[in-house]
């Protein structure tokens, strides 16, 4: 099971001067469709319709996660439209729904999701391991490190739409 290590920062504001200066060059731009299937206690089982603004490929994936915190195990490989289509109307549920802005920055590799439902903007850095995650030291302009407060997890995010939109 391959291993994803991130931290996630509480973006003030979309980094657009960053973008215009070259300090940011955003590689790819991603509108994103999840639903979690399953959810118990630091397991998830979710399923995404991503489709890559550029281009208009669609692309669907199944995505198993383990953990909590920095470092979580994952599996996540394709599926069909037909399989995805089928899985999101049997569970009835709400997509949470994002627009994803991957761009470079320096010699890291950063992702920006901008949720369409909430105000939230959340940026993430992934890391080649836990010393390098612990060791590093984000800029003022990422804001507040949230990589360990369960209130703005996805899977969290996700619930609390199902519950307001059953309210």
């Amino acid at each position: 099971m391959a291993v994803e290590i991130e931290r996630k920062y509480l973006l003030d504001e979309y980094p657009a001067a960053f973008i215009e200066k070259g300090t940011l060059v955003v590689e790819k731009e991603q509108q994103i469709e999840q639903t979690y299937l399953a959810l118990d206690g630091d397991q998830e089982l979710r399923v995404r319709r991503i489709v890559d603004m550029q281009t208009g490929a669609v692309d669907f994936t199944h995505t198993f996660k383990k953990g909590w915190g920095l470092s979580r195990e994952e599996v996540e490989y394709s599926i069909s439209e037909g399989l995805y289509e089928q899985v999101v109307k049997a569970h009835g549920a709400i997509p949470l729904t994002k627009r994803r802005v991957t761009a470079r920055w320096g010699e890291r590799i950063i992702e920006i999701d901008d949720y369409n439902q909430i105000d939230l903007m959340v940026l993430e850095v992934e890391f080649p391991s836990l010393e390098d995650a612990e060791a590093f030291v984000p800029p003022a302009w990422f804001g507040k490190d949230i990589s360990t407060e369960k209130q703005y997890s996805n899977k969290k995010v996700w619930r609390d739409l199902q519950a307001r939109s059953q309210a």
